[in-house]
């Protein structure tokens, strides 16, 4: 932020040049993503109570909590399984303010039956331009990012009934995502347009982790190119011996 305001002094001639371009910077550690299974993901959702659908949007489309807190039940195509994203509400402590998506490009994204019916379920009794998640005041509903938020306290149940369950924030939901898309074959392309990153570069940057099992996937595909290796029956018997 202070290399931009020193970059509008240089541009308005107040400075001769920016004293805070060239210098070199230490590398920020990146954050370890965490990731929750299908099975987590269910239990989370449902000890979330009114808010299963959300939690089930966020862990299965990958939207970031702006996207989802901004959604109107005009949003949801429940004929054709999909979201279309437009708007995108911030919350910046005095308020909100609602504007375009992050890339300033609208998404669409195709969703399970089973999600699209709990989006149903959330959608009944509302109008077309009525919040599918309002808050208690009607406004934009905001992150649940404290220790008593309504996900705090349903990541607190899950850890009770299970011990392994990892400490996760609704962020982190989007990182789920990803993951549960990655598992059944996604490639990153399909993975980049479906959580809205500006290039598919981008998508194998933060979830590089999750492409590691192609590494042995390319290796053995390429074996069993290679002449005169032996067939991946042969393989097995060989093992068995």
């Amino acid at each position: 932020m202070l290399a931009r305001i020193l970059d509008d002094a240089v541009r308005d001639r107040l400075l001769a040049s920016s004293p805070a371009r060239g210098v070199k910077l230490p590398k920020r550690p990146q954050r370890r993503n965490v990731y929750l299974t299908a099975g987590q993901l269910d239990r989370l959702a449902t000890e979330s109570g009114r808010y299963r659908s959300l939690v089930l949007l966020l862990g299965i489309g990958g939207l970031r909590w702006g996207e989802a807190a901004a959604l109107r039940v005009c949003d949801v195509d429940f004929l054709r399984h999909r979201v279309t994203l437009h708007r995108n509400a911030v919350d910046i402590g005095s308020g909100f303010v609602v504007g375009s998506l992050k890339n300033n490009k609208s998404r669409t994204v195709v969703l399970p039956p089973f999600v699209i019916d709990e989006l149903a379920q959330t959608a009944e009794a509302k109008d077309r331009e009525d919040l599918l998640w309002p808050s208690r005041t009607g406004s934009y509903l905001g992150p649940p990012s404290s220790a008593d938020s309504w996900l705090a306290g349903a990541v607190r149940r899950c850890q009770k009934a299970d011990p392994e369950f990892p400490r996760i924030t609704a962020h982190d939901l989007r990182h789920t995502a990803a993951s549960l898309a990655i598992s059944s074959g996604a490639n990153p392309k399909v993975v980049q347009r479906m959580l809205g990153h500006a290039s598919a570069a981008m998508t194998l940057d933060v979830y590089a982790d999750l492409f590691d099992s192609d590494l042995d996937s390319v290796a053995e595909n390429v074996a069993k190119m290679w002449p005169g290796q032996p067939s991946p029956g042969d393989l097995s018997a060989h093992k068995g011996l």
